[in-house]
């Protein structure tokens, strides 16, 4: 299989997702926005999608001219069939090209915090199974996105977000958290995004996020059994 990712800064890559694609030895390329050279693929060279996080908005096109062009390209995998997973940024993006509104958050969400299903995810019985027991993840985000329409699922939610991730169409996924995030990607995160922790009521500080690193095991855990499910067992 041919999975591409989009990159919109260095300190948010691939993660354990890329130890996932190695070990079942597909094919990965890439474009990464930050390089002024960046090049898009023909969709037609690609089996997935994947699209990572980074720390600016999906509305911020006259910032970062490059969004119009990657918002093109998701619409046109996700029409295409393509499977398309979103994370955090990832997620906006993919909302927002499925005509939801995407917006800054009530409650900025940094650190470790358990997300629940959603009775709507028992729909999905592989989803709802995997998070049935609240797990604690890593977020880091400030926006949110509403539900997008035409039978989306609304699938997770936490304490300080109602939506945490979606199913559109069979093919399309969105998570607001880091399932991908190890150990060397927190601190890379942390290094870069240090004037983001303030004292706020879901913003931990930087040593209760380095205190819950152990919890990247999870994670990871639950992000290979997550593809497992999505590319190869479940395709309902």
């Amino acid at each position: 299989m041919n999975v591409h990712y989009l990159q919109h800064v260095p300190f948010e890559g691939l993660g354990a997702i890329k130890i996932w694609l190695d070990d079942k030895e597909h094919k990965i390329s890439s474009t990464k926005f930050y390089d002024p050279g960046f090049l898009l693929p023909d969709i037609s060279e690609i089996d997935a999608l994947i699209v990572l996080g980074g720390p600016m908005g999906i509305y911020e096109e006259s910032v970062y001219q490059w969004l119009k062009a990657e918002k093109l390209f998701i619409k046109s995998c996700i029409a295409a069939g393509k499977k398309v997973l979103g994370i955090c940024l990832g997620a906006q993006l993919i909302a927002d090209c499925l005509g939801a509104k995407v917006s800054p958050a009530t409650y900025k969400e940094i650190g470790w915090f358990p997300v629940f299903p959603t009775e709507e995810s028992k729909k999905l019985p592989w989803f709802y199974k995997l998070f049935s027991n609240k797990p604690i993840v890593f977020h880091w985000h400030a926006d949110r996105f509403d539900i997008p329409d035409n039978g989306s699922l609304d699938l997770l939610y936490s304490e300080a977000n109602a939506h945490q991730a979606f199913y559109y169409n069979k093919n399309v996924i969105g998570l607001q958290f880091h399932l991908e995030v190890t150990q060397t990607s927190l601190l890379q995160m942390l290094e870069n995004g240090k004037e983001d922790i303030e004292p706020l009521p879901y913003v931990q500080s930087e040593a209760e996020i380095h205190t819950g690193v152990q919890n990247t095991s999870t994670c990871n855990t639950l992000m290979n059994e997550f593809l497992n499910n999505w590319f190869y067992e479940n395709n309902q």
